[in-house]
């Protein structure tokens, strides 16, 4: 028997409120855990964690059913990194979940570490796929989310993608096969920081009009400011409600470095090099731009 109970407009504003300051508290410590893993090898792919962390931290600390002791319980929802490159950020939330202890990432990126830089299933709790080749995460989410399905499992999958990924034609024909197999159990979403390793993702192949094409393809699809957690919050829970089997999709256009100055201004931004110095400068400017009585 499940009981529920009616609430005020009023209430459900402080509920949201609290909602949403616990999600900018996570994405906030996030930073800090991504900054002292970028410190420890004085570079990396600390520009695209900075900017995905609202989205990370939207995720984990708000719609993910997970249990942080036990990563591989059975009816958890999957989230599924399909930018193996991501994993500095993907590590940094799986910290504040407490499903890797925070003492950890001190080893990001070591011999013999189980948070190598790119990521590794095999190596990482709480860490579903190895996401190195670029443009298979759907592909994966797809057949888990049909394979949950025929389970008759609750649990939903999320895949977590980049723009760039849009370029390769094995995300598109998954999206294709995640409307026809009517998947409702699957919400991805797209990083869109408009930056590759080759450049501007629009010089290196433009996928505008992103969400006419994710329509056209029978998908349920938001757009929204990835660094802002109220929209976020609004858009995976309407995510949430699709009904009719829809897929759903949400787009988020990101700020590399977000949260840092310092870095969001950065020119060469893929694969930053920071110097030993600006580490403490990157750490101050976060403290200095997050209130924590808005959160």
């Amino acid at each position: 028997m499940t009981i529920t109970t009616a609430t005020t407009a009023a209430e459900d504003t402080i509920s949201d409120a609290s909602r949403i300051a616990t999600v900018e508290q996570f994405a906030y410590c996030m930073r800090h855990n991504v900054l002292d893993m970028g410190e420890e090898q004085g570079q990396g792919y600390v520009g695209q964690a900075l900017g995905a962390a609202d989205i990370f931290a939207t995720v984990y600390a708000d719609q993910l059913r997970f249990r942080a002791g036990d990563p591989a319980w059975e009816g958890r929802d999957r989230f599924l990194l399909s930018t193996g490159h991501y994993a500095i950020g993907h590590y940094a939330a799986l910290a504040e979940a407490g499903i890797i202890p925070r003492s950890e990432l001190e080893t990001y990126g070591s011999d013999d570490s189980r948070l190598p830089m790119s990521a590794m299933s095999t190596y990482t709790p709480g860490m579903e796929i190895s996401g190195g080749s670029l443009g298979h995460g759907l592909t994966i989410a797809v057949g888990m989310a049909l394979g949950l399905r025929h389970q008759h499992s609750t649990a939903r999958v999320f895949n977590f993608l980049s723009d760039g990924e849009l370029d390769e034609g094995s995300t598109w024909e998954a999206a294709m096969g995640a409307h026809h197999h009517r998947l409702g159990n699957l919400t991805a979403m797209v990083d869109i920081n408009a930056l590759q390793a080759d450049g501007a993702t629009s010089t290196v192949l433009s996928t505008e009009p992103v969400h006419d094409k994710w329509a056209a393809c029978g998908w349920h699809v938001e757009r929204v400011d990835g660094n802002d957690v109220t929209a976020l919050v609004r858009a995976f829970d309407n995510a949430a409600a699709e009904s009719g089997g829809r897929p759903s999709i949400i787009l988020c256009d990101t700020k590399v470095g977000k949260g840092v100055p310092l870095l969001e201004t950065r020119e060469k931004a893929h694969f930053m090099r920071i110097d030993e110095h600006e580490w403490q400068i990157c750490r101050d400017q976060l403290t200095a731009g997050f209130d924590p009585k808005d959160a």
